[in-house]
């Protein structure tokens, strides 16, 4: 496979290697980048086959000088000390899904991005709403009932903080709702 880009909110996303079974996950899911990719954020390889089905959310974290190791029992994720290049190995699509979010959202905070919400996002007009709490508190259910406001993430939620505004950005990481793809709406 030549290398596929992804796009995540501003960053684009290098996937050097990639196992033929997780291929379908991130066309369905991850934006490709607009035109002519002239440079990316992080490099990435994954890999099929690590670990047991899922059990529980512990992630044990390994730091070291040259990188950072995310252990779980359904993945493994090892990232370089600038978070430029990262592997990951991942039991099945849950366990991929669940070691991108905490991939990009240790990179983010990394780089001083922004952070990762758990949480949905709706939008109204050029603002953005989001519905913040613990896993089975209604998140989800109220993005949808918010209908016909246009839903911009359902499970995690991409804030980009800077010195003069607070962004919301469409996430690819959700659950069962389609989004309605917007990027960098008001907070």
């Amino acid at each position: 496979m030549s290398s596929l880009y992804i796009k995540i909110a501003d960053h684009n996303c290098k996937i050097i290697q990639v196992s033929n079974e997780f291929l379908p996950l991130l066309l369905e899911r991850f934006p490709l980048p607009d035109g002519q990719v002239d440079g990316h954020d992080l490099n990435l390889r994954i890999n099929h086959g690590y670990g047991t089905p899922f059990e529980d959310y512990e992630v044990k974290i390994i730091k070291k000088e040259e990188h950072v190791v995310y252990l779980r029992k359904d993945y493994f994720i090892e990232v370089d000390s600038c978070f430029r290049n990262a592997t990951i190995s991942a039991y099945d699509e849950l366990a991929l899904k669940h070691a991108l979010m905490n991939l990009y959202s240790s990179f983010i905070l990394h780089h001083n991005w922004g952070l990762l919400l758990h949480s949905s996002c709706v939008m109204d007009g050029d603002q953005a709403h989001i519905f913040a709490g613990h896993s089975g508190a209604g998140k989800s259910t109220a993005a949808r009932l918010s209908a016909p406001r246009e839903l911009l993430s359902d499970e995690a939620t991409l804030i980009k903080v800077t010195d003069h505004s607070i962004r919301i950005y469409d996430s690819p990481f959700r659950s069962e709702l389609e989004t309605a793809g917007y990027r960098g709406m008001r907070l």
